[in-house]
């Protein structure tokens, strides 16, 4: 969860246009979106208690509304899509930023262009209501305006492994949201919930989030006479979000591959299993020179890794 970003909302705007401006809260370091997204969560809450509308009502869908008034706004998020499909892969380190894009269509009296508009996309696990942990972007989406009404858009999602993650649960799939904010004059450190426009949408697509993995080989003795025994070892470890560190991928098929001098095609000699430290050990024959490598297919939290081949000389 964003942590580092709960001190500041954003109080910058989303320009339509080829440049967009980060926001204080963006220029901090800390996760801009995180900010308004809370703040359209909480207007859409005084929104409905002034209504009297059910309880749950972020599914609902939105009822028009002109720009300038407090409420829910003429607006949608479609066409979503998340590191162009593919899944996420975090590391224990370094920041992992993911590109998104999508279409935003508002009415023609929504102006977001006004300096205290901001949207943005999301992605989350757990319910809509209450997400368990949610993911932001840390700069500010730029839009190009289409027409009046339609603005395409392209921004990113960015993790944080110390700050994002909350253990290993994160690896899995998660749901998209979208959300805008029209803070109407108010302060966005300090607003009054019943004055700011706001739009909330769910089940804008999803998105795999997976443990990033790390395959090693070694082959010996180097050089080894035709005929004899080569032993070949390596180590398949992936990312532990609860501690932030590579452990060992226990009880995991491994291909051990070899491609010999002079091919650009390996092929598979057998499957060796991992133990209980994710090591890998099994003995072949030695016959030519070439390369030796594991190669792991993946699961679902973890993505394929395949070592680099290492040459042995056979004399």
């Amino acid at each position: 969860m964003r942590l580092r970003a709960t001190v500041a909302a954003v109080s910058g705007a989303l320009a339509l246009s080829a440049l967009a401006l980060p926001s204080a809260a963006q220029a901090d370091g800390g996760h801009g979106s995180t900010g308004p997204a809370a703040a359209a969560r909480a207007a859409q809450a005084v929104s409905a208690a002034k209504t009297a509308a059910k309880t749950g009502a972020r599914s609902v869908a939105p009822a028009a509304a002109a720009a300038s008034t407090p409420g829910q706004l003429d607006l949608t998020f479609s066409k979503l899509t998340v590191n162009g499909g593919k899944p996420i892969v975090v590391g224990t380190t370094l920041t992992k930023r993911v590109t998104t894009s999508y279409t935003v269509t508002h009415a023609a009296d929504v102006n977001v262009l006004a300096k205290d508009f901001f949207l943005d996309v999301s992605i989350y696990r757990g319910s809509f209501d209450d997400p368990t942990n949610e993911l932001f972007s840390d700069a500010a989406p730029v839009c190009k305006a289409v027409s009046t009404t339609v603005a395409t858009c392209k921004g990113q999602i960015a993790v944080w492994p110390e700050f994002d993650l909350l253990g290993n649960a994160d690896a899995t799939k998660w749901k998209a949201m979208g959300f805008a904010v029209d803070y109407n004059g108010q302060d966005p450190e300090n607003p009054d919930l019943g004055e700011i426009g706001f739009a909330l949408q769910d089940k804008l697509g999803t998105a795999l989030l997976q443990r990033a993995s790390k395959q090693s080989v070694n082959a010996s003795p180097e050089p080894v006479k035709k005929g004899k025994t080569l032993t070949v070892t390596g180590w398949l470890s992936r990312a532990n979000f609860d501690d932030l560190k590579y452990h060992g991928y226990t009880a995991q098929p491994v291909k051990l591959q070899f491609r010999k001098k002079g091919s650009s095609t390996y092929t598979t000699v057998k499957t060796v299993t991992t133990n209980n430290k994710g090591d890998l050990k099994t003995t072949v024959k030695a016959s030519v020179d070439g390369y030796w490598r594991y190669s792991f297919a993946g699961t679902s939290t973890t993505p394929a890794a395949t070592a680099t081949g290492d040459y042995v000389d056979v004399k």
